[in-house]
């Protein structure tokens, strides 16, 4: 027996249980195009993010470690942050590459995009590369966030990874998106002077 094509369900209603500081919660009735049923879903409006692969000009990577509450964890990541309301994924990537670790790019060029979890997540996340980094900005953590910086050579990237030392998936989707970029011969990876 075939199975039909999957299509777009329709909207029935929909309505917000709540709204938080990081997102908005909604739970929304749908029909299903194939079948007729309706069903409930809930769905998560967060900001858009970004994550930057910020590269220093002697070959070392900025890194951030922090504590996350949501896995009770430290972490260690690349920069990133939400984008704020009116703002461009390249100018959140700027801004948040230095207020995390007060390092400003010379180059930022944009390498790939995610949606974290379309299945209950609306948003998308940029993933930006940052050439020629220095540590000539100011650093300006927002009154919860606590961060170390650090930087590793840019090839240990993936040994980080492999290693657990890295798990944040939107890092390692960064990560993936760099790899990918250098294998094509994207018009950037030409720029990039890695061992």
């Amino acid at each position: 027996m075939d199975n039909p094509t999957p299509r777009p369900w329709t909207t029935l209603a929909t309505e917000v249980v709540g709204t938080y500081p990081i997102f908005e919660l909604s739970r929304s009735r749908q029909r299903s195009p194939i079948s007729g049923r309706e069903h409930h879903f809930l769905r998560l409006d967060c900001p858009d993010w970004v994550n930057v692969v910020a590269l220093t000009g002697d070959g070392h990577m900025v890194l951030v470690e922090q504590y996350r509450h949501g896995t009770d964890a430290m972490t260690l990541e690349i920069p990133g942050g939400a984008v704020d309301p009116g703002e461009s994924p390249e100018t959140a990537a700027a801004r948040e590459l230095e207020e995390e670790t007060g390092y400003r790019a010379f180059e930022l060029i944009e390498i790939g995009r995610v949606d974290p979890n379309p299945a209950f997540l609306s948003n998308r996340c940029w993933t930006f590369l940052a050439l020629g980094c220095r540590g000539d900005g100011e650093i300006n953590l927002d009154p919860s966030e606590e961060i170390e910086v650090s930087l590793v050579p840019v090839g240990s990237f993936g040994r980080l990874i492999d290693e657990g030392a890295i798990t944040h998936s939107l890092v390692i989707a960064a990560h993936d998106h760099l790899q990918r970029g250098i294998r094509r011969g994207a018009e950037w990876a030409e720029k990039l002077d890695l061992p």
